[in-house]
């Protein structure tokens, strides 16, 4: 067991490290791109990664406060799903309004790899494999279909 300040100096650590396994690994547009905080551009929409003790999940989260406009946002991603899953595959959970850790109401599409620790160095390259393509996939995907939420704001 892990105090605060350790598990906290391993998760920094981790993703310091997958940060800089990443950083020389340009966008689908050849751009260069911070992928621990990708920029989708849409303000309610996020891609963002996680790994705890027990799992590691890579999501695509609506974070609208209003759930009338999330659900329009989640509608144009399962119109574009056979367009996602050519990209990015098949195994992603589409879950519409759902809450988060801290209770709000978001709707998430995402990945997830169980039975990992982002405390044991152990499994780092196990997380890194599983991060790696799903948000590479994420961008692939994004570069081409972004334009069709336009229209959403």
């Amino acid at each position: 067991m892990f105090s605060k300040q350790e598990a906290s100096q391993l998760r920094e650590e981790f993703w310091t490290v997958f940060g800089q396994y990443m950083k020389p690994i340009s966008s689908s547009e050849g751009e260069k791109v911070n992928w621990l905080n990708y920029k989708t551009g849409e303000k309610d929409v996020f891609f963002k990664m996680d790994a705890d003790n027990r799992k590691a999940t890579v999501a695509i989260e609506i974070a609208h406060s209003d759930t009338g406009i999330q659900e329009l946002y989640f509608q144009q991603f399962e119109q574009l799903k056979s367009m996602f899953e050519n990209t990015a595959g098949n195994d992603w959970t589409w879950s519409l309004h759902a809450r988060d850790e801290s209770g709000r109401i978001v709707s998430r599409i995402f990945s997830q790899l169980d039975g990992v620790s982002v405390f044991n160095k152990a499994d780092w390259p196990a997380l890194i494999s599983f991060f790696k393509p799903k948000i590479i996939a994420l961008d692939d995907f994004w570069n081409a279909a972004r334009y069709a939420f336009e229209s959403l704001h």
